[in-house]
């Protein structure tokens, strides 16, 4: 199980002294080691059940601890899909022949690696730490665009993780103060009462992880930086990134939620996934340029993962489960469906040689291979069946009304409908005739096949759901322990 953050790291620390072909060949072999690894992992986890691994031997509070069960391991298998998939497009898509491109091959691997360790993660700390390599090397990979506007999205990225992690670790540090450990394990022990210093730090963290993961209002960075970033590093930064302190922040309400939440925080929390769900589609449907319509409808996406904080809180365990299923099978359709949107506008915008959505004029004609993929994905963006996006939309249905909390059903029929609406429109423009010229640049197929099939695994997640939910076990549930020689 360390082998998946000390492998990343390794091959970072090799493709720094490489150049961009020699990082690629380098790299594309380290993806098939990752991938190797990660359903090694799934098959012992489904062997033996989820378990903790202590590095060196050193248990909590003093080692570094590690944790998976069917949760964490879904996580890690759909990173290295989603990651292996960005990695093989960017090797066709960057342009080699530019110095600066060289750098996105460690930063890739920082980037995975901090991944990693984020679902794998069993203490505050080692997961702030996870969460600061992701960030910075977000950051790193928006600013690798070189112009102006690149750098200017990037620092004001960077400005806006800082803040966040500043918010997190002072909620980290009140509660070792009152712990004296930082193993949520044991702080779960531990808590037996509800202490104003303990609300307070789960405000604080909750606060700076709604700001890394761009929730309304918080979100003024995202679109800027997943909007000019290159189109491979915009599917990893939707894909995978933004879920990475959402899921953090999931661990935590679930683990102490009920005994330091209150229903006021709760519905304030779903109320505004529930605005990020609106303003989000509203601004995705209004931006003249395609990569802004796809970063403004990660703001809409991300709205429904924070209505798992009103749908789990003082219900019964069954309502529970079910939103826990349903924000799970969320997050694996979106992530796969966002990459698959922003990987195929990247390729439309490298065929008709411009950003803006009137450009794609007569592009459904003569380039209907990415633009289909678009679709694909933005069906199970809608939530239509058989998606991903359905099944999971209707796992939060049915807890809504199971909860007796109706009105978040509204939010989600809403949510499709605007989603159909952003994306029709990219459909429209491009079904607009302009002639029978073909002046379009013709991408190589090896990067129109990488988005379709992305699309088609989220189109097909809602057909395999239910094998899908029988690997996940009840979140964060730890059945064994393992020691460094069983591994």
């Amino acid at each position: 199980m360390a082998g998946l953050l000390f492998t990343p790291l390794a091959w970072a620390s090799l493709s720094l002294l490489l150049d961009f072909r020699k990082g690629r060949c380098v790299s594309w072999l380290g993806m098939v080691i990752q991938v190797l690894v990660s359903l090694a992992l799934w098959y012992a986890v489904m062997e033996r059940g989820g378990f903790s691994y202590a590095l060196g031997g050193w248990e909590a509070p003093l080692g570094i601890a590690l944790r998976v069960d069917g949760l964490a391991v879904t996580f890690v298998l759909l990173t290295a899909a989603v990651a292996t998939a960005c990695g093989l497009h960017a090797g066709f898509y960057l342009d080699a022949c530019k110095p600066w491109q060289r750098y996105f091959w460690p930063l890739f691997w920082f980037l995975w690696a901090g991944l990693n360790g984020v679902w794998l993660g069993a203490d505050l700390f080692n997961l702030y730490v996870s969460l600061e390599l992701i960030s910075l090397a977000a950051v790193g990979l928006v600013a690798l665009g070189g112009e102006a506007a690149a750098l200017r999205a990037a620092l004001r990225y960077l400005f806006a993780a800082l803040l966040g992690s500043l918010a997190y670790l002072l909620g980290v540090a009140l509660l070792y103060g009152r712990f004296g450990t930082l193993s949520l394990a044991l702080i779960d022990e531990q808590l037996a009462s509800c202490e104003p210093a303990l609300i307070v730090a789960l405000l604080l963290m909750l606060a700076g992880l709604a700001l890394k993961t761009a929730l309304f209002p918080l979100h003024g960075w995202l679109p800027p930086a997943h909007g000019i970033a290159r189109s491979p590093v915009s599917a990893l930064l939707s894909g995978l990134v933004v879920k990475a302190s959402f899921y953090i922040a999931a661990r935590l309400w679930l683990e102490l939620g009920d005994r330091l939440g209150s229903p006021w925080l709760a519905q304030s929390i779903g109320a505004l996934g529930a605005a990020a769900v609106v303003w989000g589609s509203w601004l995705a449907f209004r931006q003249p340029h395609l990569k802004q319509v796809v970063a403004y409808s990660s703001v809409a996406q991300i709205g429904y993962l924070f209505l798992l904080f009103p749908l789990t809180f003082a219900v019964a365990e069954p309502v529970s489960l079910l939103a826990q299923q349903g924000i799970t099978l969320q997050v694996i359709s979106h992530a796969l469906a966002k990459a698959a949107m922003f990987l195929a506008a990247g390729n439309l915008i490298l065929s008709i040689r411009s950003k803006r959505v009137d450009a794609l004029a007569g592009v459904s004609h003569f380039l209907p291979f990415s633009l289909f993929s678009f679709g694909l994905a933005g069906v199970s963006l809608m939530g239509l069946p058989p998606s991903g996006g359905f099944a999971a939309k209707w796992l939060l249905l049915q807890a809504s009304l199971a909860s007796g909390q109706w009105w978040w059903v509204g939010v989600l029929l809403l949510g499709g409908v605007l989603a159909a609406a952003y994306v029709f429109r990219i459909y429209r423009a491009s079904f607009l005739e302009v002639g029978d010229s073909d002046d379009f640049y013709h991408p190589p197929q090896s990067l129109e096949a990488i988005p379709m099939i992305l699309a088609l695994l989220a189109l097909g997640l809602g057909l395999v759901a239910e094998p899908v939910l029988s690997v996940l076990s009840l979140p964060f549930e730890v059945t064994a322990d393992v020691n460094e020689a069983q591994l």
